[in-house]
């Protein structure tokens, strides 16, 4: 369903990327001064890595996720290498600079997109 909404407004608007996401919820980290009535733990679900990395996968979903390495700098700024299937190259690869680009205004880090044989 999302490839062929994604196929009918890329013919729409010609020349542009169309890239969909879904929205997601996020919960704040408990902490002493939180008050919940309840007093559960937050659900791993609800976190902000989980948050992000379901943003990736939303981006990339032409292409299947064979690797992700997250390489953190001096800076504390967090630089993450992900390694898209091979196969699926010719569909993904115009896009990759706009997968970059979008990923980085909505998880403010930066991400490189690298083509991998996938090996076991």
């Amino acid at each position: 369903m999302q490839v062929r909404i994604i196929q009918e407004l890329e013919k729409k608007f010609r020349g542009k990327h169309v890239v969909l996401t879904s929205q997601r919820r996020m919960l704040p980290r408990p902490t002493r001064k939180s008050h919940t009535k309840d007093k559960q733990e937050r659900p791993r679900i609800l976190s902000l890595t989980v948050l992000q990395d379901s943003i990736l996968e939303d981006l990339v979903f032409l292409s299947e996720t064979v690797g992700k390495r997250i390489r953190v700098e001096l800076d504390s700024s967090w630089s993450i290498n992900i390694h898209l299937c091979k196969v699926q190259q010719n569909y993904v690869e115009h896009k990759v600079e706009t997968f970059c680009i979008v990923s980085k205004k909505l998880t403010s880090k930066s991400v490189n997109f690298e083509f991998l044989e996938f090996q076991l």
